[in-house]
């Protein structure tokens, strides 16, 4: 393998899901390579019975909580390839699932989709990725098929025809559907950061999010407003609303970032650029970045109670 190898792996039952992952897990460690699987509980515990002894040779980690924003998703994948020592390299992780939120399966694809810049050209290794046929809707399914390069499909791996490539991921707009009610709205310029975490954090605590978190809103606000401040002409517009037990917060500015996938690198951190849309990112349950010419829109997702 000469390349990043990204593919839908399509599966109904149980079986078929043993049977699209397992042998590949198994290879993998045969050869001295590293295995990173990052699904629910449940999957961990079919491919656990499956691999039996085997299954300590590779890594898991709870896709729940690492994709619980998908943003986070590229980042660990990159720390697992750092982390690891020679050819072959294989990781499985299954953002998609059963019980997701529109917004989140939007996310997902969009993180599906923008995996395939972020590990272009670097070295070669394997990423599959499962989905429940059975369980997910249709158009999540066909979202896969446009995402991923490769699909396995009854057992049999085969390339995408529908497969954008590069100018399809950077031409996407998914726009955000509009708040279903007038939201809460603070306009802002140079020297009001001071009033933008006021306002967070007593709007908040009013819509009931717990009180461990609003700190977290508080700064992902502030870092959200600052980069408006440094990068979007210098003001912007931050509104605020409640919906499905979610608060949601959106910062609105003249900017545009270029990168589609900046907060997604831990070379963020090091910067300026891309440094605080990675602290969001780490802080909220979702974060929706939309960016062209025209302006910048980040939301982001508290879950409350």
């Amino acid at each position: 393998m000469t390349a990043f190898h990204h593919e839908a792996v399509f599966y109904a039952t149980d079986d078929e899901y043993v049977a699209g992952t397992v042998p590949e897990i198994r290879w993998t460690v045969g050869q001295g390579g590293a295995v990173l699987v990052a699904v629910g509980d449940a999957k961990r515990r079919l491919l656990g019975e499956a691999l039996g002894a085997e299954a300590e040779q590779a890594r898991f980690v709870d896709m729940e909580a690492l994709g619980r924003n998908p943003g986070c998703i590229i980042p660990a994948w990159r720390e697992f390839l750092n982390d690891s020592g020679p050819e072959p390299v294989l990781g499985i992780g299954e953002p998609a699932w059963p019980g997701r939120s529109d917004a989140e399966l939007v996310e997902c694809s969009r993180h599906e989709s923008l995996l395939n810049l972020a590990f272009d050209g670097g070295r070669p290794w394997r990423l599959l990725c499962p989905y429940d046929t059975g369980a997910l809707a249709a158009g999540v399914v066909a979202e896969a098929r446009r995402n991923h390069p490769y699909v396995r499909d009854h057992g049999s791996s085969d390339a995408s025809g529908e497969y954008g490539g590069r100018q399809a991921i950077l031409e996407r707009e998914d726009d955000l559907p509009e708040p279903p009610r007038q939201p809460l709205e603070l306009g802002f310029t140079a020297g009001d950061l001071p009033l933008v975490r006021h306002f967070t954090s007593e709007r908040a605590r009013s819509a009931g999010l717990r009180s461990d978190r609003v700190p977290d809103l508080v700064l992902a606000i502030d870092e959200l407003v600052a980069n408006s401040l440094r990068h979007g002409g210098g003001r912007g517009l931050l509104r605020m609303w409640e919906q499905d037990a979610t608060f949601l917060c959106e910062v609105v500015d003249a900017g545009h970032i270029v990168d589609p996938l900046a907060g997604r690198g831990r070379r963020d951190l090091a910067g300026t650029n891309g440094r605080g849309l990675w602290i969001v990112n780490h802080l909220c349950d979702l974060v929706q970045v939309r960016s062209t010419p025209r302006g910048t829109v980040v939301r982001v997702h508290m879950r409350l109670g």
